[in-house]
């Protein structure tokens, strides 16, 4: 049955016949298992997803339109993945449930959200950040969705700019970015009660991981000139997650504003200049050198696992590239073409 969709789709002339530079899609025939691979996702235009298998030796662009015989819209922002599903997040107010091993669409959820942007799990539930109107600074929430219904069960009022979600244990924490303004916050959502306590941090609070002995680390941008904090530090800020103390706070020297960071074995990955830095977790203070060099136009998206640092070159008038440096030498070992505006990188 999907060979003749395929053949009935492709015959209809709806869609182009490349994926070449100027964005146009080609209907492949998909793999069908994606399971034990890479997926990045590509905000677009259009919107897609790619796989690269864990060995690296197959790859596909395009997966959900491979398979569902449609496109993902203008912008896709994230994607979230829980039991056997992946949640992608689209910018336009649309969260699109897909099975996560063979991408087939399960359901769209689009009541009760406007400007969803990541999405965290605990529970039946999941935690949506959404920027409502982003032009508003008063309206932001976070979007509480029920796994088993795909619906919005309530909402719960944040300050602007909600971005990273991170769920850990009854807590969810929430970096204001700040949208298109700037905030120096981290909301701590307790999940039994939907009370909201919040931390102030540097400005522009974006990426967050859970460091080896449970602490939250959060990289804050910082203010930059054009902005309307003016120029302000950005900084690493560990917070105790059981009661919301901040541990330390290390700050970055005047005019540095790091983007990217990712944690692997004790270590917290960051990149500045397109120089790759590591801060152990018992660090106080920044490290004096890099550990590597990396080649890229646009530095827009990185993770860190098995010894090996991927990271997304973005293009948004072309296709982006994946890299894979080794970590222990800083060698580019694999490259792989994938979506324009490649952003985001998950491991199925």
């Amino acid at each position: 049955m999907k060979k003749l969709l395929y053949s009935v789709l492709a015959l209809s002339l709806l869609f182009s016949c490349s994926n070449d530079d100027d964005g146009t899609i080609t209907l492949q025939e998909p793999l069908g298992d994606y399971e034990n691979g890479i997926i990045v996702s590509a905000e677009g235009g259009p919107s897609s997803v790619a796989y690269i298998s864990n060995d690296f030796s197959t790859s596909e662009n395009d997966i959900y339109f491979n398979v569902n015989g449609e496109t993902l819209g203008v912008y896709l922002q994230s994607i979230g993945f829980n039991g056997d599903n992946a949640y992608i997040i689209q910018d336009s107010g649309t969260i699109t449930v897909v099975n996560r091993y063979t991408f087939e669409l399960i359901t769209t959820i689009t009541t009760g959200l406007t400007t969803p942007r990541y999405i965290g799990f605990n529970g039946s539930n999941a935690y949506v950040s959404d920027w409502a109107d982003p032009f508003t600074t008063t309206d932001d929430y976070i979007a509480v969705v029920d796994l088993n219904s795909y619906t919005v069960t309530s909402t719960i009022p944040v300050s602007e700019g909600p971005e990273q979600v991170l769920a850990n244990n009854d807590k969810v924490f929430v970096s204001h970015k700040g949208g298109y303004g700037a905030n120096n916050e981290v909301s701590v959502i307790t999940t039994s009660n939907s009370t909201v306590a919040t931390i102030s941090v540097n400005d522009v609070p974006d990426e967050m991981v859970l460091d080896s002995q449970g602490n939250l680390l959060v990289l804050s941008e910082g203010g930059q000139s054009w902005q309307a904090t003016g120029e302000t530090l950005a900084s690493l800020t560990r917070i105790n997650t059981n009661d919301n103390s901040v541990i330390s706070t290390i700050e970055f020297a005047t005019g540095n504003h790091p983007s990217l960071m990712s944690y692997s074995n004790g270590m917290a990955y960051y990149i500045l200049n397109n120089e790759v830095y590591g801060l152990a977790d018992a660090a106080t203070n920044l490290p004096s050198s890099s550990l590597f060099s990396v080649e890229a136009g646009y530095a827009y998206g990185m993770f860190v696992k098995d010894g090996n640092l991927f990271l997304t070159d973005a293009s948004f008038s072309a296709q982006s590239t994946l890299k894979v440096y080794d970590i222990s030498n800083g060698t580019l070992s694999e490259s792989f073409s994938v979506g324009v505006g490649a952003s985001k990188i998950y491991f199925n």
